[in-house]
């Protein structure tokens, strides 16, 4: 026999949002996509302007650090 569960699972936690990422002057392909990104926000198309801010974020990978052997 299966015992079912009749209580209600706990909260879901989310954390805050990001901060919108702030691309580097010497890039051209981000400084492309924040121009891309205001536009979008002046459409009112916030979907592409969180897009845009992924794109902008892993356009450079943060390096990490070298392990030690």
């Amino acid at each position: 026999m299966t015992v079912q569960k009749t209580t209600m699972d706990p909260p879901v936690s989310l954390g805050l949002p990001l901060d919108e990422p702030t691309p580097p002057d010497d890039c051209g392909v981000c400084t492309a996509l924040a121009n891309e990104r205001t536009e979008a926000r002046a459409r009112g198309d916030l979907s592409r302007v969180s897009d845009l801010n992924v794109e902008i974020r892993n356009h450079h990978p943060a390096r990490r650090k070298r392990r030690r052997t």
